[in-house]
C-alpha cells in the first residue's frame, strides 16, 4: 500500500475513534428519515399484514411504527425508503 495513502488512512482511523468518544465533533452529520410507514402501505394497498409480511416484520412492530411509537432503522428503514420510492419494482423483487 501506497505510504501516503496508508498516513491518511490512519489519521482517519484516530480521527474516527475520537469522535465516538466524543474528543473531536463529526464534519457533518447525515440523517435519513424513513418515510412514514402507513402512508406507504396505504399507497401500494396492502392490509397491515401482507406489509409487515412484505417488510419482513411482525404486524406489531408495523402498528407501532404507523402509530409512530417507534420507527424503522437500518434495513428496514432502507426498504421502506425502497418501497416507496419504487413500489411496483419492490413488490416484483420481494415476490409479493
Amino acid at each position: 500500500m501506497d505510504k501516503k495513502l496508508f498516513a491518511e488512512l490512519v489519521t482517519s482511523l484516530k480521527e474516527a475513534a475520537a469522535i465516538s468518544k466524543g474528543k473531536a465533533r463529526p464534519s457533518r452529520k447525515f440523517r435519513v428519515r424513513a418515510p412514514d410507514a402507513k402512508d406507504v402501505r396505504e399507497r401500494i394497498g396492502l392490509s397491515q399484514s401482507e406489509f409487515a409480511r412484505l417488510m419482513r416484520v411482525s404486524v406489531k412492530t408495523l402498528q407501532n411504527w404507523e402509530q409512530q411509537r417507534c420507527t424503522p432503522t437500518g434495513p428496514a428503514a432502507a426498504l421502506l425508503t425502497i418501497v416507496s420510492a419504487a413500489p411496483d419494482v419492490a413488490l416484483k423483487s420481494l415476490h409479493r
